[in-house]
């Protein structure tokens, strides 16, 4: 099966204060553009990391029509490390998580 390849999508990760409850929790978005693919948040910092892959492959598998079960966790990688740029394979489609600062960078450069 050919890959398609050349896909980008940019993501924030930010802890968010403490709530009222006393926990801390990590902020996630996925950005493909200028459009706001998906975005939630999580209690711990892998836990955001995987929701930001996870989503990332189910918008790359809808972008191209393909029908594609989620891929299992132990595939994702539990840290995306500040700032740097993540080269996911799903098999299918591949892809770069790019920091959204670094993104908007690029095409303010341009």
């Amino acid at each position: 099966m050919p890959t398609v390849e050349g896909l980008e999508f940019a993501y924030t990760l930010h802890p968010l204060a403490p709530g009222r409850f006393g926990f801390r929790r990590w902020r996630w978005e996925l950005w493909h553009g200028r459009a706001l693919m998906a975005a939630g948040w999580r209690v711990d910092r892998d836990g955001a990391c995987r929701a930001i892959q996870s989503h990332a492959t189910q918008v790359a598998a809808r972008m191209f029509g393909l029908r594609r079960a989620l891929p299992h966790p132990a595939e994702h990688v539990s840290d995306i490390r500040p700032g740097s740029t993540l080269r996911v394979d799903t098999g299918a489609v591949a892809f770069v998580l790019v920091p959204r600062a670094l993104a908007r960078d690029a095409i303010s450069a341009s």
